[in-house]
């Protein structure tokens, strides 16, 4: 276990340096990797250098080398072989692997465009910046079916009980069919009964269609989700349909924040920080019957000046309400879509970097790449809610 957080620890490293882009650093990471790696193979022959030991799986084979450059400089690693293994499998680091993923699939999802012909000067110099070298078409197929499947993987890897569950979409440009085409990227979020948060999974659609996030939640229950007591989403017509064919029952709680800026487009901007207050007003009551009770003070005071807005509060406002249903100690992290709101800017910071993507197999490879190390660190953190005040 000391090895396991020591690998954790390198591979951060190299992240934070890559993001950064610190100069004079490639030997200093170089000799991390190195030792990480030899600590890994140690680890997988259950035995140290040298020791002699019944457990032993295999024995140390000298180390191959190899050059990898990125953007802080050409790293000189030496990958620990091994000889005469038990496993089928064979040997090869994850310690190298861990903390590149996002890295690796920023890198295909350009490179892809660059091999196929769809690249302008722009892509071609931010392939060769992050890449630091031209890639084949023969390259990039072999590493994008290796990546392909480790990702396919951890999209079907079954789900458990997951009392509150996050749902949200954004857009990202792809050609489908000769032409350049919106598509959704449907994203599910949840916090699990042990009260740490985790990503559900991710689907690529050609829109928010019913149809399409039916076969998304469809897909989630497949892998074992279950317990499922209350979601979280905007108003989206397609998004509800499917809710209701698929979680029948399930408490349904519409984004307060969405809820806050729909409502402004009712009034004039001066008269919308007024509005808000009220509605805030609402949303932080202590308890259910309070907050109807302001809602109906609300809807009075702007019912003569503005019917069609206190109408529309009427209505559309008790869809905000269901979070009073929870504990106290929940309500905050879940009345609004604003985490889930969070790892979509995430997503986008990393995806604009491609602008345009070819398929949707390339852009459904990088942003699951990004959420495999979104969940990981999620699900190795401290607890997100305590779910024992339930």
């Amino acid at each position: 276990m000391t090895h396991q957080a020591d690998f954790r620890s390198l591979s951060g490293v190299l992240e934070v340096l890559l993001e950064n882009g610190f100069d004079g650093m490639a030997s200093a990471m170089s000799t991390l990797f190195n030792e990480a790696m030899r600590l890994e193979r140690s680890m997988f022959l259950e035995a140290a250098p040298y020791e002699r030991t019944l457990e032993r799986r295999g024995y140390a084979n000298g180390f191959k080398p190899k050059r990898m450059k990125t953007r802080i400089g050409e790293l000189n690693l030496a990958i620990p072989q091994v000889r005469d293994c038990e496993t089928d499998e064979g040997f090869y680091p994850r310690s190298l692997e861990k903390g590149l993923r996002s890295e690796r699939a920023l890198k295909l999802a350009i490179a892809e465009m660059y091999v196929q012909g769809v690249s302008t000067r722009k892509v071609v110099e931010v392939t060769r910046e992050l890449c630091g070298l031209d890639v084949s078409s023969t390259q990039v197929s072999r590493a994008a079916q290796l990546l392909d499947e480790e990702l396919e993987e951890w999209r079907n890897r079954p789900l458990g009980e997951v009392p509150y569950v996050v749902l949200d979409a954004r857009y990202e440009k792809v050609r489908h069919g000769g032409s350049v085409r919106d598509c959704a990227v449907l994203v599910a979020i949840g916090v699990r009964q042990d009260g740490k948060r985790s990503v559900l999974g991710v689907s690529v659609s050609l829109s928010e269609a019913e149809v399409h996030w039916r076969a998304f939640l469809e897909s989630l229950q497949g892998r074992g989700l279950h317990g499922t007591r209350f979601v979280v989403s905007d108003d989206h017509k397609g998004l509800c349909a499917a809710l209701r064919a698929r979680m029948p029952g399930v408490l349904w709680q519409r984004c307060q924040f969405h809820l806050q800026r729909n409502a402004g487009a009712f009034v004039t901007k001066a008269a919308r920080r007024e509005l808000a207050a009220a509605i805030r007003s609402a949303f932080n009551s202590p308890d259910r019957n309070e907050a109807n009770r302001r809602l109906a003070r609300t809807v009075k005071a702007y019912r003569a000046k503005h019917p069609k807005l206190a109408e529309w509060l009427e209505e559309n406002i008790p869809e905000g309400l269901a979070v009073f249903e929870l504990p106290a100690e929940h309500r905050i992290r879940l009345r609004t879509t604003n985490g889930l709101e969070l790892l979509n800017k995430e997503l986008k910071r990393r995806t604009r970097v491609a602008t345009l993507f070819p398929n949707e197999a390339s852009l459904l490879r990088l942003v699951s790449a990004i959420l495999v190390e979104v969940s990981e660190e999620w699900e190795t953190s401290r607890l997100y809610l305590d779910m024992e005040s339930r």
